[in-house]
């Protein structure tokens, strides 16, 4: 009953997050409202896993949450630098 709650309460926090996604004034707020949905998603998965007895679905939430992470990181330093790091082949 507990984790069907907990699900319940999910539901409106991911909506939130979704919205300010959309909506957020700077492009900072989108980024981190998304990985916010994201964190929100890992968190639901981890529920669902533990509501039908499948241990299987911790191991997809964490995968999920470190591939959130790296994600969040490599759309943050595209937008602050430009391009993630790789020097152009130039001509020689």
């Amino acid at each position: 009953m507990m984790f069907f709650v907990t699900v319940i309460a999910l539901f409106p926090a991911m909506f939130l997050a979704l919205g300010r996604a959309i909506v957020g004034p700077t492009l900072y707020d989108r980024v981190l409202a998304v990985n916010s949905f994201g964190t929100f998603t890992v968190l639901m998965i981890a529920v669902l896993g533990f509501m039908t007895d499948q241990t299987d679905f911790v191991d997809i939430a964490l995968t999920y949450a470190l591939i959130n992470f790296i994600g969040t990181i490599a759309v943050l330093k595209f937008f602050v630098v430009g391009d993630f790091g790789y020097e152009e082949q130039r001509d020689q």
